[in-house]
């Protein structure tokens, strides 16, 4: 039987987990939804195919932390519902349009399969800059200020970039050809666009918020908290050059621009993170003050046990079996 702050550290890492690898996985899908084309047949099938055995499991995630903070944290999930019920119904809205359109593409006629394909991305675009807002509206503690409603429209814009940076990373992965070539662009061209709203959001949240400044700012190993930031920062550099050399080599294998893309949000995470722990609920409630009851979620521990690592394990399971390059529609 773990004690309550046992739980609190258990299920509060479960949940940064699933939040990280979502953002991670279903990033990437949501990315090539913003850069799919809607003129161009051949490019746009290629890049469905890349994300169609995953992008279904890839939101599995979503339901996962979704759930473990409805278990764990029940009154800071209802604090959380309460104040994003209108965002977070426009982006279920978009994930809606996603999964209907990226199954009536296949199924419409030649005609008609453009209007799909914008639909998929419109869906893409509305999903991912609505995770953004929500994110910019709980870093500023879900006030509906002037101030805070700019600072969550950034970090909207923000989220898509970065959305838009991991799925370019991932074609460059998944693809070859001229379309490899032209996701080694779109690449290039997000990432300096997400090294700026990086450096803008890291610029503009110390000074909005207090605690976020005294978390960092006022800590007492202030040369080791720099480490993160600065290695952020310099890996963006590094995967402008490594795409840079891929062009000019003209290389198949362009697995690293992805894995920089996913160190890149490890590191955001782990600041956003560092910015408001303990706090569940920023400047209201912490993961001691809003675990649920003990006997309840040392039961329940049982079911995770279970259930998490078969998620992670199929998952797994999925990337190894549709490993390699796509074609359209097909796999080799």
């Amino acid at each position: 039987m773990l004690n309550p702050e046992m739980l609190s550290y258990v299920y509060g890492g479960l949940m940064a987990l699933a939040i990280l690898v979502y953002a991670i996985l279903d990033g990437y899908d949501l990315g090539v939804g913003i850069l799919l084309p809607t003129n161009n047949d051949t490019d746009a099938d290629t890049m469905i195919a890349s994300i169609g055995p995953f992008w279904d499991a890839n939101e599995t995630w979503l339901v996962l932390a979704v759930g473990l903070a409805l278990i764990a944290f029940p009154t800071a999930h209802s604090v959380i519902l309460q104040a994003l019920y209108l965002p977070i119904t426009i982006m279920l809205i978009g994930l809606i349009i996603r999964g209907v359109a990226f199954d009536f593409r296949a199924k419409a006629k030649i005609k008609r399969k453009k209007r799909w394909d914008t639909m998929f991305k419109l869906g893409s675009i509305l999903a991912a800059f609505m995770q953004g807002y929500m994110l910019g509206l709980y870093v500023m503690s879900f006030d509906t200020s002037i101030l805070s409603i700019l600072f969550a429209l950034l970090s909207g814009a923000g989220v898509v970039g970065a959305y838009t940076l991991i799925g370019a990373a991932w074609l460059v992965l998944k693809t070859e050809g001229e379309l490899q070539f032209k996701a080694i662009h779109w690449c290039q061209f997000a990432g300096r666009i997400t090294f700026i709203g990086v450096i803008a959001v890291s610029i503009v949240n110390p000074l909005i918020n207090s605690d976020v400044y005294k978390a960092w700012f006022e800590s007492q190993m202030p040369l080791i908290l720099l480490a993160p930031p600065v290695l952020c920062l310099a890996l963006f550099i590094v995967q402008d050059r490594v795409l840079n050399k891929l062009k000019r080599n003209n290389e198949k294998r362009g697995w690293l621009p992805f894995l920089i893309s996913a160190v890149i949000f490890i590191l955001c995470f782990f600041g956003l993170t560092y910015s408001f722990y303990p706090y569940i609920v920023p400047g209201q409630l912490t993961i001691f003050e809003a675990v649920a009851a003990p006997e309840s979620l040392n039961f329940l521990l049982y079911g995770v046990i279970v259930v998490v690592p078969t998620i992670i394990l199929y998952t797994l399971f999925s990337y190894r079996v549709f490993w390699g390059k796509v074609q359209p529609l097909s796999y080799y």
